[in-house]
């Protein structure tokens, strides 16, 4: 039932774009897999084969930290909501932090939302849909407003701060980029 493709299509393009929710994993070559919900309108698909989102400052720092040892990475998108698809993106990433001339060339893609940390830019090289029949329909009602709440009040210097405290590993010890600039 899966169909593979080599790049992005437009109605894989339309299909991104009405999801609210997408999922991130990725994996050191030794410790744990991370998967990631992320929601809000974070996602941008660059070109066919390019996508990156605008990661928020969050509990952990999983994602980045496994890219900074071993670029693979997924994402995937599920249809909630009316015609069933699984849709997966398959490639290879990489962090992009502020103050560096990639960030400055990405962020007028994005709106930059309260307690941005970096982007994960990923350069794709399979698409890969399937059928979704057996997931169930679930009902969007809204953003949760409560991160970016929570990083508007806490302000840039205690962000830092948290971001050097919670983010500047991985659970399984893995220096991340954002704790490189620590060191």
């Amino acid at each position: 039932m899966g169909t593979v493709y080599d790049s992005i299509k437009p109605d894989h393009e339309t299909f991104i774009r009405e999801q609210h929710l997408f999922f991130v994993g990725t994996a050191a070559p030794d410790g744990h897999v991370n998967l990631s919900p992320k929601g809000h309108d974070v996602f941008r698909i660059l070109s066919p084969n390019r996508v990156a989102y605008l990661d928020l400052t969050g509990s952990g720092n999983e994602t980045s930290a496994h890219l900074s040892v071993l670029d693979r990475i997924t994402f995937m998108f599920v249809a909630f909501e009316g015609k069933p698809l699984i849709l997966r993106l398959y490639g290879r990433g990489k962090v992009v932090l502020p103050d560096t001339e990639e960030w400055e060339v990405l962020a007028p893609r994005f709106e930059l939302m309260p307690g941005h940390r970096q982007m994960i830019v990923a350069d794709i090289d399979i698409v890969k849909t399937s059928c979704g029949f057996s997931v169930p329909f679930y009902s969007y009602e809204g953003e949760r407003e409560t991160l970016l709440q929570w990083a508007g009040n806490k302000g840039e210097e205690k962000l830092t701060e948290y971001r050097k405290a919670k983010n500047a590993t991985s659970m399984d010890g893995i220096l991340t980029p954002i704790g490189e600039k620590f060191l």
